[in-house]
């Protein structure tokens, strides 16, 4: 049997490298020292966080995978898109493990969409993309590679359709000092009379449960975090000695949020060539 496949197309909107540069020497630069959490999200980033996503540990993909396969009917009829076709965007898609779910049970359901999966990994968008197409031939398939606010502003221009717009995995816990309300705020401004949200946000619980998710036993969240230096090594030409630094999780009962820090174990310079930038760590 033949299949039907759409010609691959991507929407970038940022130059994300410049980004990177700019962001993480700006970020080392301040007191305290952040660094945003979608530049963890490289190929070989992309590869350990799905191995986050399997840990018994990370028990946010299991809940909204169940969400998704045993609540579709009620989420469904939520989305009163009386079989109009619609745009299906995502934010922060990742390899659209529990998206694809729901895609099945939307198909099964007999509606017309198109599925807009955006995200700031461009590798991770490939290998989504070829999956999508490969269970779902005849779906359309419109990737944008992006950060979320420079999505924001054009998930309107591609289709005047009504947008069902997915923000999952509990990724707006990763926003600080007041961006959540800034994107939301954005978010609503973009969207048109129809439009709606579906957004996952992680219930407080026992808080030895929600740190052993961001700092498991096998040390894999700890890869991830470091990879982050060897990203740096690689595309910004730094010279981190990744064993002189350590991966410290924390949850705050309090205010719910959980922090990820890399923690220098040894006074020390770090320089970064792409910026010609020198950066002083204590010990």
């Amino acid at each position: 049997m033949a299949t039907y496949r759409h010609p691959a197309r991507k929407v970038k909107l940022i130059d994300l490298k410049m980004n990177f540069l700019e962001d993480f020497v700006k970020g080392l630069q301040s007191q305290p020292k952040t660094v945003s959490s979608k530049y963890f999200y490289d190929f070989k980033g992309d590869a350990i966080f799905q191995e986050i996503m399997k840990m018994p540990e990370y028990y946010l993909t299991d809940s909204e995978y169940e969400i998704f396969s045993t609540r579709a009917g009620d989420i469904l009829k939520a989305l009163s898109m009386d079989h109009r076709k619609f745009e299906l965007v995502e934010f922060g898609a990742g390899d659209g493990f529990k998206t694809k779910r729901l895609i099945e049970r939307l198909l099964e359901a007999g509606s017309t969409f198109r599925y807009v999966p955006i995200d700031i990994s461009d590798n991770v968008l490939n290998i989504l993309e070829e999956d999508i197409h490969n269970r779902f031939p005849e779906l359309e398939v419109l990737p944008m590679h992006s950060d979320y606010f420079a999505a924001i502003e054009n998930i309107n221009h591609s289709s005047k359709n009504p947008k069902l717009v997915l923000f999952i995995g509990s990724s707006i816990g990763n926003f600080r000092n007041g961006q959540t309300e800034v994107f939301l705020n954005s978010l609503h401004q973009s969207l048109r009379d129809g439009d709606q949200v579906l957004i996952g946000f992680d219930l407080r619980k026992n808080p030895k449960t929600i740190l052993r998710a961001y700092d498991d036993p096998a040390g894999i969240t700890k890869s991830f975090n470091l990879n982050l230096l060897t990203r740096a090594n690689r595309e910004l030409d730094a010279n981190f000695q990744i064993e002189a630094f350590d991966h410290y999780a924390l949850y705050d009962p309090d205010d719910g949020t959980a922090r990820s820090y890399l923690v220098s174990l040894k006074e020390q310079t770090v320089h970064i060539g792409a910026g010609n930038v020198d950066i002083h760590f204590e010990n």
